[in-house]
């Protein structure tokens, strides 16, 4: 149809900017990212992205089919069911990976540390994403925050969280990011501000020119114990927002980032809604942490490296 060309000739269009996450959704792919934004869909409960032009787990979410099968962050997808991830983009890899609640997806990837490629059958279920929770370790005088994605509802629940870490009068707080494959930058703002003093740096964002810059700061109140310790826990499913969080931390000099290398997403994406059904996620500019590092080089590397 006239339509379909349409929406190929645009989709070709933004192939030529060889950037995987400036996509076009028309009507039934727009329908899913929505649900996507809402925080509840039928799918295996998978963060993916392109690492080196491969498919890649950016983070399996907890307590997930995908998780319960045993996927891992880092993990190649080579295939959906019969269909060769080879140049097939993100979104139409999403596509494919979500469906009804009930039936099966069966993933070949390719891992480190597995001699051939190995299929993974997973069952769909209604997902729907986990924010944050709490765990104390009375032994060692540790408070717990497990923060699992950057959601337009994160900042009030991380703020009820921390609240109970200043309650606790512990003087030890564990920031947990593992597999937290990011969100909205506006969350990861508004959580790093309760730590770091106002009008410090927490993420530069420049565009596509050098002097195209915004600096994200702090708006306070910092209300983390002066003489408290901070450990941010991060891996190689930390990733885009996660990242931002996680390198303000460590070189305001907050907390100390421990775990394994994040896994490098750092641009940013826009939404423009074209028609009632159909969108536009673009790439405008990348994110950087105070001193000047590139996100999406490399990601993050811990102070104190220790692996899964």
């Amino acid at each position: 149809s006239s339509e379909d060309r349409v929406y190929g000739a645009i989709k070709g269009m933004l192939a030529s900017f060889d950037d995987p996450y400036t996509t076009f959704f028309p009507p039934s792919e727009n329908k899913i990212f929505q649900s996507e934004i809402a925080g509840t869909f039928d799918g295996i409960g998978i963060e993916i992205g392109e690492k080196e032009n491969v498919l890649t787990v950016i983070a399996p979410l907890k307590n997930t089919p995908a998780e319960r099968a045993g996927l891992r962050a880092g993990d190649k997808i080579i295939a959906i069911d019969e269909t060769s991830t080879s140049d097939l983009g993100i979104d139409k890899a999403i596509t494919l990976i979500r469906g009804k609640a009930g039936t099966s997806v069966n993933l070949t990837i390719v891992r480190e540390g597995l001699t051939a490629p190995k299929v993974v059958s997973v069952t769909r279920e209604n997902i729907s994403l986990p924010t944050v929770d709490t765990e104390t370790r009375p032994d060692k005088q540790v408070f717990i925050i497990h923060l699992y994605n950057f959601s337009a509802q994160s900042p009030q629940l991380f703020r009820d969280a921390l609240q109970e870490y200043l309650a606790s009068g512990y003087p030890n707080l564990l920031l947990d990011l593992r597999g937290n494959p990011g969100g909205y930058l506006d969350a990861a703002v508004s959580i790093g501000s309760w730590f770091i003093p106002e009008g410090k740096t927490i993420v530069k964002e420049i565009g596509k020119t050098p002097d195209d810059v915004i600096v994200h700061t702090s708006a306070g109140p910092d209300v983390f114990p002066e003489k408290a310790k901070l450990i941010v826990l991060v891996d190689k499913g930390s990733a885009s927002a996660s990242e931002i969080l996680a390198g303000a931390l460590s070189e305001q000099n907050v907390g100390l980032l421990v775990g394994e290398q994040t896994f490098g997403k750092g641009s940013v994406q826009e939404v423009v809604k074209l028609t009632s059904d159909t969108s536009l996620k673009i790439t405008v500019a990348k994110w950087y942490t105070p001193n000047g590092v590139s996100i999406s080089e490399s990601g993050l590397t811990p102070t104190v490296k220790i692996p899964f």
